[in-house]
């Protein structure tokens, strides 16, 4: 004998049970499609309704300083980029650096065209232009619609919500400009407005434009809080500056404009030092100017006064000396000035340093000095940077003030010590002047007073002339002055970021796939009933004999009335698997139980019995339920005498054994209800009763109470050679089956087996067959056999096939007319 591969079994059933799962949510497709159609609408409708959002950015590069005096102090770490780039960011964001790029723009006025869907805003595509006077009182945030009437006149109206505007009016408006007839370019003025309008598309006569003027403060706040700066990789000093917006041209402009603003900031901040230098210059120059002009004239006078022409060689020599010591007294005299202003600087303790010239400058070469000035320099820029957007609490602006006073300490000492040096070499030259003074008292009167004039005039000179250059290299240094940072790329094109159709229908269909899938599984988790062969396996451990399917009939008697049916089809096969467990018997006792009343247990008795009548088996069907009898209703008796009476003694048994329509079926009715039912068929008289049944039928059937009812039906099971329990498919209760399923395991009741009745679904699907446990199988539907047999079941669909097409004709028909 061939081998059993049980492994092969477990597969094929695995394969089953997914097919199962499958087929069992798959047949709730109607409400897959009509949800997933559902929110593509909806999604449909929220895109069309939905102003589009787009996200534009543009990048710029942050060098920072690097010049050699800058990083005199590099162990200090104060110059670090992540330090510069935050406050550059904080800058980028700051509500002055808005301010400055609005007022290149003109976003103070929003246009919109009038539609019934969505707002659209025009922007550059509006054919007019408004000019707002800010300085007048404006009302703000409120619609108006302008109609251009014709090329020169136009009317304002106030605007009406749109059907999903259910927001209320932010204000009233003014009603002096409504409802009235202006012309473009004139100045419009009332209590409460002053602007003008400008046509800039003729074309456009007709049109309606949707106007909002927009508070400028407001404005700058909300455009510096949707900004959005990031670092693009930590391995560079690049930022990326972006923002959302409905209309890419608009946000395209303001960052780019934002860009250019920032550039010009940071060049007029490098150039504020330069600007300084030359200020100072042009105030000593100015000076100077008048005072060489009078010692000219003063030195021209006094040769002509006292005819000379020329001094002697000796003259000369110590003229010339005189002239290189005073030179000299005086660029000493010049920087003792500057650094006089610088300790006037420290000694105030400001945080101002955008007013102090570079030593470099004034000609003072030291190198510590001026990388301590630009140094503290440098710190007050990123200071006033910080302080457009913080206040001077902030923890990053406190973290430059110490900073700013360790330079401070430094420098402070450094301009001490370079005063008193400066003071010693300036005494130095006093003595030497002096010695030559003297040497001047020995020459005649009108040459020393000569050589006196001339002397401060060759002073003043000099000295102008050392400012001019001054002031060329200043000029040279201002005009050559360019911004450290650059633009990389310039804010172009706009990415949708809202809403993402795309990802929104993709959205809608798993959603629209898994709300009814939810409560599909919801439902299942929480079902409590038996609704297919998988689930009754699960949950009632009796061997299933067969399934009956659902019956649509009028009649209860099927089996009879429609034997071509396939519910008649399924008692046969019931039929054949009772034979097949008992074959040896030649007179086979059946009891039919279920849990409840409604399961179809009287059904299954009467159905049962008249298959087995209709096999030639002489058969009796007994309604052994005292307390609702309902057997001889089925065919048409009286319940007076039956089952009852005889347990009582009142009739005898051949008195209560009815005849019906087939000569083989029997039937005994349960007689009239007794006070005490579960007594009665505990009695000797019941045993006596099956006893004559078997001898004298070959089938005897008993349709007994619900077992999760009543206790008799218990003790009568153990009398019986075949219990049938009833399970129907919707209707059972899974809690209702743990009773049979302990006397079961327990191996108090034996010969029990299970029929699954009202079948619409069993639960188990496979190329085309509907099968149930035991030895009996369905054809499905789409079993053309079906079809050729089951009359009775082809006439039914047929009829609801006609109706159905007669229902579409009729709609068809309503939707023409």
């Amino acid at each position: 004998m061939e081998k059993l591969d049980l492994s092969q079994l477990d597969n094929e059933e695995k394969a089953l049970e997914i097919k199962f799962i499958i087929n069992r949510y798959i047949k709730y497709w109607p409400w897959y499609i009509g949800f997933i159609l559902l929110l593509l609408t909806a999604s449909y409708i929220f895109h069309r309704y939905t102003v589009d959002q787009y996200s534009v950015a543009g990048t710029i590069v942050i060098k920072g300083n690097n010049s050699p005096e800058a990083k005199i102090l590099d162990r200090s770490s104060i110059f670090s980029g992540q330090g510069n780039l935050e406050n550059d960011i904080l800058m980028l964001s700051s509500k002055n650096l808005a301010r400055e790029t609005l007022a290149k723009l003109h976003f103070d006025v929003e246009y919109f065209a009038k539609t019934n869907i969505k707002p659209i805003e025009l922007y550059d595509r509006s054919p007019i232009r408004i000019e707002v006077d800010w300085n007048h009182l404006q009302i703000t945030d409120t619609p108006m619609e302008l109609e251009i009437l014709s090329g020169e006149t136009f009317r304002l109206n106030p605007s009406e919500g749109g059907f999903f505007d259910l927001s209320p009016a932010i204000a009233s408006g003014d009603d002096g400009l409504y409802n009235k007839t202006f012309r473009f370019e004139d100045w419009i003025e009332t209590g409460k407005s002053r602007f003008n309008v400008h046509l800039v598309n003729p074309g456009r006569v007709g049109d309606m434009v949707i106007v909002t003027l927009r508070n400028p403060v407001a404005l700058e706040e909300h455009l510096s809080r949707s900004l959005g700066i990031t670092l693009v990789n930590a391995q560079a000093s690049v930022l990326e500056i972006r923002m959302n917006t409905t209309v890419v041209e608009k946000g395209r402009d303001y960052i780019n404009s934002l860009m250019d603003s920032y550039l010009e900031y940071e060049l007029r901040e490098k150039n504020r030092n330069a600007e300084n230098t030359l200020r100072f210059i042009e105030e000593q120059l100015s000076f100077l100017e008048d005072s060489l002009q009078k010692k000219e004239r003063e030195l021209q006078n006094f040769k002509v006064e006292n005819r000379m022409l020329n001094v002697s060689a000796e003259f000369s020599q110590i003229l010339s000396r005189m002239n290189t010591l005073e030179d000299n007294a005086q660029a000493m005299d010049f920087q003792l000035a500057y650094f006089a202003a610088i300790k006037k600087y420290m000694e105030e303790k400001t945080k101002d340093y955008s007013q102090v010239i570079a030593p470099s400058v004034v000609g003072i070469p030291d190198p510590l000095l001026n990388g301590l000035i630009q140094t503290l320099v440098t710190l007050s820029q990123d200071r006033r940077k910080l302080l457009a957007s913080l206040n001077e609490n902030h923890p990053e602006v406190n973290k430059i003030d110490v900073q700013m006073e360790k330079v401070q300490e430094a420098l402070f000492e450094n301009i001490v010590n370079l005063i008193q040096n400066t003071e010693i070499q300036r005494a130095s030259l006093q003595r030497d002047i002096n010695i030559y003074d003297s040497q001047f008292a020995t020459l005649p009167e009108s040459e020393s007073q000569y050589s006196s004039i001339f002397r401060e005039f060759k002073l003043r000179e000099n000295l102008y002339t050392y400012l001019l250059e001054k002031r060329a290299e200043a000029g040279i240094a201002r005009a050559s002055n360019v911004s450290d940072n650059a633009i990389l790329d310039y804010a172009k094109r706009g990415t949708l970021v809202f809403p993402k159709k795309d990802q929104n229908y993709i959205m809608a269909i798993l959603i629209g796939f898994m709300i009814p899938f939810g409560f599909i599984v919801i439902k299942d988790i929480f079902d409590d009933r038996i609704r297919d062969q998988r689930g009754l396996k699960k949950h009632f451990m009796i061997p299933q004999l067969a399934v009956i399917g659902h019956s649509k009939k009028d009649t209860n008697m099927v089996v009879l009335e429609h034997p071509k049916s396939a519910v008649s089809e399924s008692f046969r096969s019931l039929r054949s698997a009772i034979n097949y467990i008992a074959p040896d018997k030649k007179s086979k006792k059946i009891l039919v139980t279920s849990s409840v009343s409604g399961e179809g247990k009287t059904f299954t008795s009467l159905n049962l019995a008249s298959a087995m009548a209709l096999g030639s088996k002489k058969t009796v069907v007994v309604g052994a339920d005292l307390r609702r009898p309902k057997l001889a209703s089925y065919f048409n008796g009286s319940e007076k005498i039956g089952l009852s009476t005889y347990l009582i003694g009142k009739v005898d048994v051949k008195e209560i054994i009815m005849p019906t329509m087939n000569e083989f079926l029997f039937y005994i009715p349960s007689g009239i209800i007794p006070p005490n039912p579960a007594e009665l068929l505990q009695t000797d008289r019941l045993k006596e009763l099956i006893q004559y049944l078997e001898e004298n039928f070959e089938i005897v059937i008993f349709d007994t109470p619900p077992l999760g009812l009543v206790s008799e039906t218990i003790d009568l099971m153990r009398l019986f050679d075949l219990n049938l329990y009833v399970v129907r498919q919707d209707y059972t209760m899974k809690d209702h089956l743990v009773m049979i399923n302990d006397l079961f395991n327990n191996k108090q009741v034996k010969n029990v087996y299970g029929v699954f009745n009202g079948i619409i679904d069993s639960g188990y699907y496979y190329e085309g067959y509907n099968y149930g446990y035991g030895n009996t199988y369905l054809y499905s539907q789409n079993n053309k056999y079906m079809y050729n047999y089951y009359g009775d079941d082809l006439d039914e669909k047929k009829k609801l096939i006609k109706k159905s097409k007669g229902f579409f004709r009729k709609l068809i028909s309503k939707f023409k007319a």
